[in-house]
């Protein structure tokens, strides 16, 4: 698929689920979206679309705990990212794993790091933190205290 056609799929399929769209340059694309919406985002541009899971990032900014989901459409050498904002105090979202397997560990990333409650989760566990580091102790959040 060409990228116009990618987008043009994009837009009729997600109409409504997104907030906001930014064409950064003709290969990065970044949306904003609903934090309910994303397991259908991710479903759409996974299994409908065939896009390729790279990563998903979260940090934590001043007034939300945000979360991007980035999805390559390697034929068209694309990159689309959707940003989703959490509730800073209680950041929780439906985990996309049963969806695309390949965001299991970097979910279980930003669980332990940032404190981001991904429901559904198969396996959540720390990952690269020591299994008896401090509940609720947060290393990546701007209020962290050692």
């Amino acid at each position: 698929m060409k990228r116009e056609e990618i987008i043009s799929l994009i837009r009729e399929k997600l109409e409504g689920k997104i907030i906001n769209w930014t064409e950064k340059s003709p290969r990065r694309i970044y949306v904003e979206a609903r934090p309910e919406d994303i397991p259908e985002i991710s479903r759409c541009l996974f299994r409908d679309l065939e896009a390729r899971f790279s990563i998903a990032t979260g940090t934590d900014t001043p007034s939300a705990m945000e979360v991007l989901y980035h999805w390559a459409f390697d034929q068209c050498g694309m990159f689309f990212s959707v940003r989703t904002k959490l509730n800073r105090e209680k950041p929780e979202i439906e985990s996309i794993t049963a969806i695309c397997r390949g965001a299991e560990w970097i979910e279980r990333e930003m669980w332990e790091l940032l404190g981001i409650t991904f429901h559904n989760h198969p396996d959540m566990r720390h990952l690269l933190l020591s299994d008896d580091w401090p509940a609720g102790k947060y290393p990546l959040r701007r209020d962290y205290v050692r």
